[in-house]
C-alpha cells in the first residue's frame, strides 16, 4: 500500500524474512489444540476454574487495562517515540475516573480519565518531539510526577468526600454489562456437567458472551480499529513512516512533527482510558492502583511485535494468569502443569526455528515446572500473587523472536535534517 508515493522503505523485506503468514485454518487448529490441552489439564488436576465462565470474565477485566497500555505504546512507538511514561498516564486516568465518576457516573469518569491521559501525552510530546528531550528521561519524569500529583489531588478532593479518603475516591458505579440473550442458561448447564472439552468450551463461551462490560467491548473495538487505521489507511502509513524513516517521509511531504504529535497524544488517550477502566471496574480510584500495568503493557506490546493482534494475545495471557491467581492456590497449582506444557511447545517451536539454546532453556524450565506440579500438592500462598508476573515474563521472554522494532524509534528528529 502507498499514499502519494510514500513507501520510505517500509514493508519491503522479502516475504521469507518477514515470516510466514498462516491461513485462518491454522489459527483455528491452534485454538482448538490449546483448548484440548486446557481441558486435559483441567481433568487431570481437577481444577474447574481453569475454564470456568468466572475465570474468563475475570481475565477480561484484568486484560483490558494491560491491552490499553500496550495499544498506547504501539501508537507512540510506531511513530518513533518511546513511551515508558504509560504507567504515569494510566495513573492520571485512574484519578480522572475517580474524580468525575463518583459525581457524574462511570462514562463521565471514563471521559475525564481519557482527557487526563491526553494531558500526559501532550507533556511527553512537547518534551520529546518539540524540545528533543531524551524519550526515556521524559517518560521517567511522567512516571514520577503523575503518582505524586494524583495523590496530592486525592487528598485535596477526596479526603472530605462521603465514602472517600486521602488515598481513595468515593465509590464509582460500574459501566453497564450486556449478554447475548438465551445463552447463559444453556451454556451454564453444559459447563456444570464438567464434560471433557464440551464443558470447557461452554464455560469459555459463557464468559465471553454473558455479563460483558461495555468498556471491554469498547477496548476490543479500539484494538480492531487500530489495526485498520494503522495498516489500511494513508494516515496510518504516514504515521508508521515517521517511526521507520522520518527524513525520507519528510522528503515526500509528510509533516513528521504533526504525525508524531498525533501518535503520542493518542498514546496518552489510550493509557488514560486503561487507567479509567481500572478505576471504574474496581469501583473506585485508589493510590497505587495501576500496580505496574503500564510496564506490563509495554512488555505485551513487544511480545506482540508492535502489532495489535500480538499485544492482545500478550495482554490476554497476563489477564488469564491474574484471574487464576485470584481463584487461589488450587488453580495456580494446575497452572504449573499448563505452563510446563506451554514451555515444551515453545521449546519445539524455537528448535524448529534454529534457536537451539533458547529451545533448551525453555525445555528445561518446562520440565522443571512439570516436576514441581507432580511432586507437590499446592503452591505456597506467598507465590500465588506473583504467578501472573512470573508466567507472563517467562512466556514473553522465551517466545518472543524475530521482533521487528521500528527503525527510527527513540531518535531525535529535526525538520530539514535531510537537506
Amino acid at each position: 500500500m502507498s499514499a502519494g508515493g510514500l513507501t520510505v522503505g517500509m514493508e519491503t523485506a522479502p516475504a521469507a524474512k518477514r515470516g510466514r503468514k498462516f491461513s485462518p485454518m491454522v489459527y483455528l487448529f491452534a485454538v482448538v489444540a490449546g483448548l484440548l490441552v486446557l481441558s486435559l489439564v483441567r481433568v487431570l488436576a481437577g481444577a474447574t476454574d481453569l475454564t470456568s465462565a468466572g475465570t474468563v470474565q475475570a481475565a477480561i477485566t484484568a486484560a483490558v487495562p494491560i491491552a490499553m497500555a500496550a495499544l498506547a505504546g504501539l501508537w507512540s512507538e510506531r511513530s518513533g517515540v518511546i513511551n515508558i511514561g504509560l504507567e504515569g498516564m494510566m495513573v492520571l486516568g485512574t484519578f480522572g475516573a475517580g474524580y468525575a465518576g463518583y459525581q457524574w457516573g462511570p462514562w463521565a469518569g471514563v471521559a475525564f480519565g481519557l482527557l487526563l491521559g491526553i494531558f500526559g501525552g501532550v507533556l511527553h510530546a512537547i518534551a520529546t518531539v518539540t524540545f528533543g528531550v531524551d524519550h526515556i528521561i521524559s517518560g521517567v519524569a511522567i512516571n514520577l510526577l503523575a503518582p505524586a500529583a494524583a495523590l496530592f489531588l486525592s487528598k485535596l478532593y477526596f479526603a472530605d468526600a462521603p465514602g472517600g479518603g486521602q488515598k481513595q475516591s468515593p465509590r464509582i458505579e460500574d459501566a453497564a454489562k450486556v449478554s447475548v440473550p438465551g445463552l447463559s442458561g444453556v451454556l451454564g448447564d453444559l459447563e456444570a456437567k464438567h464434560w471433557f472439552f464440551v464443558s470447557d468450551l461452554a464455560g469459555i463461551l459463557r464468559g465471553l458472551l454473558t455479563e460483558v462490560s461495555l468498556l471491554s467491548i469498547l477496548a476490543a473495538l479500539l484494538i480492531i480499529g487500530t489495526a485498520y487505521v494503522l495498516w489500511r489507511t494513508p494516515f496510518g502509513l504516514r504515521l508508521r513512516s515517521c517511526g521507520e524513516a522520518p527524513i525520507a517521509a519528510e522528503s515526500l511531504g509528510v509533516n513528521v512533527y504533526k504525525y508524531k504529535y498525533y501518535a503520542v497524544i493518542g498514546s496518552g488517550a489510550f493509557a488514560g482510558l486503561g487507567g479509567a477502566f481500572l478505576a471504574v471496574s474496581s469501583g473506585q480510584f485508589r493510590d497505587g492502583q495501576t500496580g505496574g500495568r503500564g510496564f506490563i503493557g509495554l512488555a505485551a506490546m513487544i511480545f506482540g511485535n508492535w502489532r495489535p493482534a500480538g499485544l492482545a494475545t500478550g495482554s490476554g495471557l497476563f489477564g488469564y494468569t491474574d484471574a487464576l491467581a485470584l481463584r487461589g492456590s488450587t488453580a495456580v497449582h494446575a497452572l504449573l502443569l499448563l505452563l510446563g506444557i506451554a514451555l515444551i511447545v515453545v521449546a519445539v517451536i524455537q528448535f524448529r526455528g534454529g534457536h537451539n539454546v533458547l529451545s533448551g532453556v525453555a525445555a528445561a524450565i518446562g520440565v522443571l515446572f512439570g516436576w514441581w506440579y507432580f511432586s507437590s500438592d499446592e503452591v505456597p500462598p506467598e507465590l500465588v500473587g506473583a504467578a501472573p508476573y512470573v508466567v507472563t515474563l517467562l512466556v514473553l521472554a522465551l517466545a518472543s523472536q524475530r521482533l521487528r522494532i521500528p527503525r527510527a524509534i527513540g531518535e531525535v528528529y529535526r525538520r530539514g535534517e535531510g537537506k
